[in-house]
């Protein structure tokens, strides 16, 4: 895998733009600068990766747009050494940037083809989060209490097991509505039995798949 000058100059055009679009985030920029994102795409579609957008990777799934990626990271507001559960692994794309943030990962995917190609590959890259197979729509409760959640397909509700699941102080960033477009919720934990919400519109994701997500 070759990552020449050329790859890293669309890669850092790719980061300026992101950051035009209100990414703040250094640390969140500095390491999508510093993760080849052609590397999980195919050969032929190298340009591809550096344009903002998302992009199929087969099994009905896509590698998100850079800037939700960036944008959904933001809202996590990641410490070093917080425990992070990723629902929906796909590419392992958006795991590879938590662990470039110094979070130790959690990653779920309900889709076997995915899990088993991704395990195998991010480790050649240097990535190792943990990995797990199963329906990441009723989270993954005996890794939990969680710093943060974050859910990388649209998801028809809120699942209350996501939030039972984190700490007081934890987050979960998801993205809620219809098959189509969603809104993305941050969820912030304040008290055992309460939480704070802020919303942001206009998201389009693929489906969460499982129990609580859509059949």
């Amino acid at each position: 895998m070759e990552d020449s000058y050329r790859h890293k100059g669309m890669r850092k055009q790719l980061v300026k733009e992101i950051a035009a679009k209100g990414i703040r985030d250094e640390r969140i920029l500095k390491a999508m600068l510093k993760l080849p994102r052609h590397f999980f795409f195919d050969e032929i579609f190298v340009t591809h990766a550096y344009e903002d957008k998302a992009f199929p990777i087969g099994e009905g799934q896509t590698i998100s747009q850079p800037y939700t990626v960036a944008f959904q990271t933001e809202l996590l507001e990641i410490q070093s050494g917080d425990k992070i559960l990723e629902i929906g692994t796909g590419s392992g794309y958006q795991a590879s940037i938590l662990l470039e943030l110094g979070a130790e990962v959690h990653t779920i995917e309900y889709n076997r083809v995915l899990h088993d190609r991704t395990r195998q590959f991010l480790p050649q890259l240097g990535y190792r989060p943990h990995f797990y197979h199963g329906d990441g729509s009723k989270g993954l409760p005996q890794q939990a209490p969680y710093d943060g959640i974050i859910v990388t397909a649209g998801a028809p509700s809120l699942p209350e097991d996501l939030v039972r699941q984190l700490k007081v102080g934890g987050k979960l960033v998801i993205p809620v509505g219809n098959n189509k477009s969603q809104v993305m919720y941050k969820l912030t934990k304040v008290a055992p039995n309460k939480i704070s919400k802020k919303t942001f519109k206009n998201f389009s994701f693929v489906p969460l798949r499982g129990e609580k997500g859509w059949k």
